[in-house]
């Protein structure tokens, strides 16, 4: 199973900003739910608690969450682990028609899962708006495959490098 980050950040790496998404893209919201449909979803207590409420669990795929927070309850369906490689196996033993499983955030999950990542769909927001929440660095390790222009955005897709995993 391929490993997949799923991301929107700006030119200053922002990702979010007091919980929330900076903007709002409709092409880009369209194509994280065509990227992810079908597939295991993976995300921190935070990001989950920032969906939608009309939006949780995702639909269409199994919600796997990342907490230290052992009194947090999920509805049924969604799984609940306390560490990245926890999730990743979780996502493994369920599989998943597409052969992927996504890491969409937050911040600090991107950071603990990216020595697993095998390939980012990222999409590029112009502008260096501020935020709390940034996506680590990551393009030393990676090659960039696609540059595809959106409306408002562009949206990338990188593949690691062969042996370059930590």
């Amino acid at each position: 199973m391929k490993i997949a980050a799923i991301v929107a950040m700006n030119e200053a790496r922002v990702i979010g900003r007091d919980g929330q998404l900076p903007w709002h893209i409709p092409e880009d919201l369209k194509r994280f739910k065509k990227l992810t449909m079908g597939s295991p979803v993976i995300m921190g207590r935070k990001t989950y608690e920032s969906l939608p409420a009309v939006a949780r669990p995702l639909p269409g795929r199994l919600n796997i969450i990342i907490t230290r927070n052992s009194d947090f309850k999920a509805p049924d369906g969604v799984v609940i682990v306390d560490s990245p490689a926890g999730a990743i196996e979780a996502a493994k033993v369920a599989g998943s028609p597409t052969g992927m499983a996504w890491i969409i955030g937050g911040a600090e999950i991107y950071k603990a899962v990216m020595p697993f990542i095998d390939e980012i769909a990222l999409t590029k927001v112009p502008g260096r708006d501020q935020g709390d929440a940034y996506f680590p660095e990551f393009e030393e390790s990676f090659d960039l495959l696609q540059n595809e222009p959106g409306v408002g955005c562009s949206f990338l897709l990188y593949s690691r490098r062969h042996n370059t995993r930590s």
